[in-house]
């Protein structure tokens, strides 16, 4: 026996040392516990100095551990906040480039639609009685259109119609101002506007363009805004009870352990997360969609629907409109005097009195198209659409990738190539359980948190219903349509609710008289037209009034 006596000395020594070295190690990682316990301003008391016997854990491994009872009942609070906060700065982000790109579509869209070169159109303007009497003729115009666009409750085709029928009132006057005119004079000509087509095509061309570009525009700013209300609403999370503690497991548990410079696995981090967010990845399917059709409706924004291409030369179109029904004017006459009756002459000596008093000496000149300026990055709005689209490309499929965003930030988990050398819940090693699909249904087998798969959230299924409605009006958008309000379709033009031509190939809506150098038309001139003297001089008042209440109005 005493040959193995100095042996097996040797060897008792050998395993207290080991055990004394680990008991020393473990102190001191309970110090460092205790650290950073204290450094997330928690009171340093509930910490204990060394390893204590842990049955009073509820979550956390029992046995030998670093955590009191106090401890791991504030480690839960704060795995909750961890989760909160980091998912929050994902989604937070995602909600400002929505937030941004809103307010500045929202902005650009007036500001685009400025009268640009005033001094093409007017080169001398008077203000006096003609400019009272007419301006708001035009201003009505633009005030309904901003009406539709930030209320939305105007319709747009009866509008129009409306701004026809009251111009042709005006311009019958003007056209015929040795007659005296009443009221109910003047509604009789308003019912001529459709059959006698006095300004031509002008406004079935310009009531198709204004109702396409706005009705894109509007729901492309709406789609913005609901895409960052949903977000923003989205992201304030409450974890579950369940979730909690796998929370709490994930992220603190290895503290207890003295495990504080070790992270959680990736997986692992990847089945509590698509736990905790299973019913944010349900949203995933209708976001999609709707990201899909907030792409299609950009795409017509950047075509055939560009509001800066139809409200940039409106002012001209109108123009030219006028201009048609100076040119018609004796015909038009005929048949409306046909159709209401004789109109009663003034007398004499106030014939055109007021038209004689603002003659002009200037000529109008009609603008053409191609001297609009232009730049070969296109218009600003052409612009912010194509930055839109990129933003959108890059949230597509945001809902099912959140988990993995989470989890690829590093407070959170460690790194896909450390697999071994890490936290997997019990403890340092490989986290040996498969990942789980994305949203609730998916959830059933997850081995790390306990998720009811028969109870969806109430908030997330309200969003749901908010994306399906805005991707309903964003198809209506998309060919043209506002089911809110109406349904304008262009069945006789040959081009269809969905513009069936290509921006770049579509022919030009509006062909322009070209004038000599001395201004006059290449066709007939307003007296040979059958105009009184001194019209003209009022015609050019009133493209003048236009162009100025245009400037005023969408600054």
């Amino acid at each position: 026996m005493a040959r193995f006596g100095l042996p097996a000395l040797l060897c008792t020594l050998v395993v207290l040392s080991a055990a004394l070295l680990a008991a020393e190690l473990k102190s001191k990682s309970c110090s460092e516990v205790r650290r950073l316990y204290v450094s997330k301003g928690f009171n340093k008391n509930d910490a204990p100095l060394h390893e204590i016997n842990g049955d009073h854990l509820k979550i956390c491994l029992q046995g030998s551990t670093c955590c009191s009872e106090e401890m791991e009942e504030k480690y839960s609070l704060q795995s909750k906040e961890d989760f909160k906060s980091v998912v929050s700065e994902q989604c937070d982000h995602l909600q400002a480039v929505f937030a941004s790109r809103y307010k500045k579509f929202d902005g650009m869209l007036f500001k685009s639609c400025k009268s640009r070169q005033l001094s093409l159109y007017c080169s001398i303007f008077t203000y006096g009685h003609l400019y009272m009497q007419n301006s708001e003729l035009f201003k009505d115009l633009f005030v309904e259109l901003k009406r539709y666009y930030v209320v939305g409750n105007v319709n747009l085709e009866e509008m129009l119609n409306d701004f026809w029928a009251r111009l042709l009132e005006r311009m019958f006057r003007l056209v015929n101002s040795q007659y005296h005119f009443t009221d109910e004079y003047l509604e009789c000509v308003s019912k001529y506007t459709e059959q006698l087509k006095p300004f031509g095509d002008v406004p079935r061309k310009l009531k198709l363009q204004v109702t396409r570009a706005f009705v894109a525009a509007r729901t492309f700013a709406q789609g913005l805004a609901v895409a960052g209300d949903v977000v923003s609403k989205v992201s304030v999370v409450n974890p579950t009870a369940q979730c909690t503690h796998a929370l709490l497991k994930m992220i603190y548990c290895s503290h207890c352990q003295g495990l504080v410079t070790v992270k959680p696995c990736y997986n692992y981090c990847s089945n509590i997360m698509r736990g905790c967010l299973a019913n944010q990845g349900d949203l995933d399917f209708e976001w999609n969609n709707f990201i899909d059709a907030m792409l299609m409706v950009a795409e017509r924004l950047e075509g055939p629907f560009n509001i800066e291409s139809v409200m940039d030369p409106i002012d001209v179109k109108i123009s030219d409109a006028i201009m048609n029904m100076q040119d018609n004017s004796v015909q038009v006459s005929q048949k409306v005097f046909q159709g209401c009756g004789p109109p009663k002459p003034l007398p004499a000596g106030r014939v055109s009195r007021s038209i004689s008093e603002s003659a002009f000496s200037a000529r109008f000149r009609p603008h053409h198209p191609e001297e609009r300026p232009t730049t070969a990055a296109g218009t600003s709005l052409d612009r912010l659409v194509t930055d839109v689209k990129e933003k959108l490309k890059q949230a597509k499929k945001f809902w099912s990738s959140l988990p993995s965003n989470v989890c690829n930030d590093e407070r959170m988990a460690a790194g896909n190539s450390n697999e071994d050398d890490c936290w997997n819940g019990k403890g340092k090693s490989r986290y040996l359980f498969a990942v789980t699909g994305n949203g609730l249904a998916n959830q059933g087998s997850n081995p790390e948190v306990q998720v009811d798969t028969s109870k969806p959230d109430i908030l997330i299924l309200r969003q749901i219903m908010a994306l399906r409605a805005m991707t309903s009006k964003m198809k209506n958008a998309y060919n043209g349509n506002d089911v809110d309000f109406f349904d304008i379709s262009d069945e006789s033009s040959g081009e269809g609710s969905g513009s069936g031509c290509e921006y770049q190939q579509c022919p030009s809506e509006f062909d322009y008289n070209a004038t000599d150098h001395s201004g006059k038309s290449a066709n007939e001139n307003a007296d040979s037209a059958g105009v009184r003297p001194g019209t003209q001089a009022y015609l050019l008042t009133v493209f003048c009034i236009l162009f100025l209440v245009m400037q005023r109005e969408w600054r």
